[in-house]
């Protein structure tokens, strides 16, 4: 008898963990970049990401941070302690504040220049939002932006 509960509650364990499931990554992408007070040798922007939740629960989150590369170089980070809900099969915008080294700018000026045309950025942004309910939620994008007069 007690063999016999011991396998009802081992099949009922296994099958609850097979039940769930890994949630997919959140989609993010910048549908706005507005200039923000700089200081010193820093550039300031303000970073408009519209967060895609692709799964059937809903993320409540407190936290976001990114790295965006251009140029396979580091060129601006941020963090956001915004906090809020992305429904499920939802999605929301998130303000996020990056902050931009004037002399890595200038890095990339000077890279661009090196001789040869360029009218296509390639560029990553890496990051993660923190979820409430689902730890630390990692996400990446990337692309080409063209340059204006190309």
């Amino acid at each position: 008898m007690r063999l016999l509960a011991l396998l009802i509650a081992s099949t009922w364990i296994l099958g609850g963990c097979a039940g769930m499931q890994q949630a997919d990554p959140p989609r993010v992408t910048v549908v706005d970049v507005e200039p923000a007070e700089s200081q010193g040798l820093e550039a300031r922007m303000l970073l408009k990401l519209r967060v895609q939740n692709p799964n059937q629960v809903p993320i409540d989150f407190n936290g976001v941070s990114l790295e965006l590369t251009v140029l396979d170089k580091s060129f601006a980070s941020g963090v956001s302690n915004q906090s809020g809900t992305v429904p499920a099969f939802g999605e929301t915008v998130i303000a996020v504040p990056v902050s931009i080294s004037v002399l890595g700018l200038l890095g990339h000026a000077m890279g661009m220049m090196g001789g040869k045309s360029v009218d296509k950025i390639n560029y990553e942004m890496r990051g993660k939002l923190n979820s409430t309910n689902s730890g630390s939620l990692h996400f990446k994008s990337h692309g080409e932006l063209s340059l204006p007069g190309s």
